[in-house]
């Protein structure tokens, strides 16, 4: 087991070296340029969208639009938002949060272009059922000459969406709060994810559009009650951010000062693992969306990473920041979270967060079984998908036994290495991406319908939903 920590940790460092943060941040920063800020232009109609205003049912798809926001955001918001910012700030100090926001900036056009290249560029599975995400647009969009980078990102996606973390994040705060067996709160979790992910996407989508928003208002509240209460030094505290995002500062317990470096490189990993702009994982939801217009799903998944990072993650960052607790503590992950929130609202307030962090770990669970089983569908052929259920169902057993570090190293390489073919297809496919949402929204100046460009098909020079044919993709490598 030792050899296999090592071995991750230094793959980990390899793997989110200065190529992947180019990659990824850089690649949001071209993204967010080259749109011209167009998507941020279009977010209150991206509200709009979202609120039901243009659902209707006889489009292609499984879900609507909000279940499909909501699944994707039961995987987004979770364990990255309570644990992985407190494992930002203590790797990476006070200065790792800013980076997390502007990796989020970028990261709403990533997921504006990537969300809506899943419903541009659709397949069928092997079933015949109509899917979306990176290993079909990439596919579809770059042509099968591309499918090697389809088949790589599915491989890294079985791993990367293993939902470990999750487990191990909740099995540790219920060890720390209540003493509870590590062995019982995996059991337990195999058991609930169980009664809801052999359900399928429909039922997926269900749990998601219910818990999503009220756990989210829970954890809000919360959090809200111990910054009120401590709204003197919040100015202070965003200070600090600001200051030690370029000139670091002392870890926790630490003497030397973090390098800019490290804080850099903390901020955009741990955001990238939150908000997954760039990974490649919330197309796969998005790509289920009910719609014949592939640019209302971008809009949708544009305001994920705001969500997600730019609120939940501050006021988590505020919480731990203003209990001072990050300093000079063993503490890391989602028990210094908890301990911050027993500091300033006692034994109340842990308990309380510990039923949050129950909620985002099942919802995450839940979102990240959906993923998985989508890759191992294109892999082996979605006949086989139960084979990917049982799985995953073991492995989050084995995450919430393993220590925190190899889990961690684990996914964060997987996610690393998700995010190359992603990237590198969405960057090749943004100016179709372009071209399609200058047609959307001069067809909606217009008060054309759906699906008509004036001329003709709305989207007839760059192949807008092209389907495989049953068993294209997805009858194996």
């Amino acid at each position: 087991m030792q050899i296999l920590e090592s071995s991750l940790a230094w793959l980990v460092d390899q793997a989110w070296g200065l190529p992947q943060l180019v990659l990824l941040f850089g690649g949001g920063l071209i993204l967010t340029l080259y749109s011209r800020f167009l998507p941020f232009k279009g977010a209150a109609h991206g509200i709009g969208i979202l609120l039901g205003r243009y659902d209707r049912s006889g489009d292609p798809g499984e879900i609507s639009h909000f279940k499909a926001l909501s699944t994707a955001l039961s995987s987004t918001i979770g364990m990255g938002n309570i644990g992985g910012v407190a494992i930002a700030i203590t790797q990476g100090g006070p200065g790792a949060v800013f980076w997390m926001w502007l990796a989020a900036i970028v990261g709403m056009a990533t997921k504006f272009f990537t969300c809506t290249l899943a419903v541009l560029y659709r397949g069928h599975d092997s079933r015949g059922q109509l899917q979306g995400g990176p290993m079909y647009y990439i596919e579809v969009g770059l042509g099968r000459r591309w499918r090697f980078l389809a088949i790589f990102f599915s491989i890294c996606g079985l791993v990367g969406c293993l939902g470990m973390f999750q487990t191990n994040q909740l099995s540790e705060i219920l060890e720390s709060t209540f003493s509870v067996n590590r062995y019982l709160s995996g059991g337990v979790a195999v058991a609930l994810v169980a009664v809801v992910v052999l359900g399928g996407i429909q039922r997926i989508a269900a749990v998601a559009a219910r818990l999503v928003p009220a756990m989210c208002v829970l954890y809000m509240l919360l959090a809200l009650v111990i910054l009120i209460r401590s709204y003197e030094i919040i100015p202070d505290l965003l200070a600090q951010i600001f200051h030690d995002a370029f000139n670091g500062s002392a870890a926790a317990g630490g003497a030397q000062g973090i390098a800019f470096s490290v804080v850099v490189r903390t901020g955009i990993k741990r955001a990238a693992f939150s908000n997954e702009a760039g990974i490649g994982t919330a197309p796969m939801a998005h790509g289920a969306a009910r719609t014949a217009e592939p640019v209302r799903e971008g809009l949708v998944a544009m305001i994920g990473p705001f969500i997600d990072t730019i609120v939940v993650c501050t006021v988590t960052a505020l919480v731990v920041l203003s209990s001072g607790l990050w300093r000079g503590s063993d503490l890391a992950g989602s028990s210094l979270t908890a301990s911050a929130m027993r500091s300033s609202l006692g034994s109340f307030g842990e308990y309380a967060l510990v039923v949050i962090v129950a909620l985002f770990a099942m919802t995450t669970l839940f979102g990240y079984s959906y993923y998985g089983r989508k890759c191992f569908s294109y892999l082996f052929g979605a006949e086989r998908a139960l084979i990917y259920d049982l799985i995953y169902l073991v492995a989050i057993f084995i995450g919430a036994i393993w220590s925190a570090d190899l889990v961690i190293n684990l996914l964060d390489s997987a996610f690393a290495f998700m995010a190359l073919p992603n990237m590198i297809a969405t960057l090749i496919l943004a100016p179709r991406v372009m071209r399609a949402t200058r047609d959307y929204f001069s067809r909606r100046a217009a008060g054309l319908p759906p699906g008509t460009s004036g001329g003709g098909p709305s989207r007839p020079d760059h192949g807008s939903n092209l389907h495989l044919p049953p068993g294209t993709s997805g009858g194996g490598c």
